[in-house]
């Protein structure tokens, strides 16, 4: 039974790492990224009915026995 070569499995790993680092990389450096979101996401104020009334809310667990 011949015996499995792995003189080469060093090699083959460590190329494999660096060409999926290479393209992440790759694929990373083609988004644009904003550098202060905070300055570009502004969502008006929405006025909702159920903020101008007072509700309460009565959980199952919490009423009287």
């Amino acid at each position: 039974m011949p015996q499995l070569d792995t003189s080469t499995w060093l090699t083959t790993i460590l190329s494999m790492f660096l060409a999926l680092f290479i393209t992440f990389q790759l694929k990373i450096s083609k988004h644009n990224f904003h550098h202060n979101p905070e300055l570009t996401v502004k969502m008006p104020k929405q006025n909702t009915p159920w903020e101008t009334k007072w509700t309460k809310i009565y959980l199952p667990l919490s009423l009287p026995l």
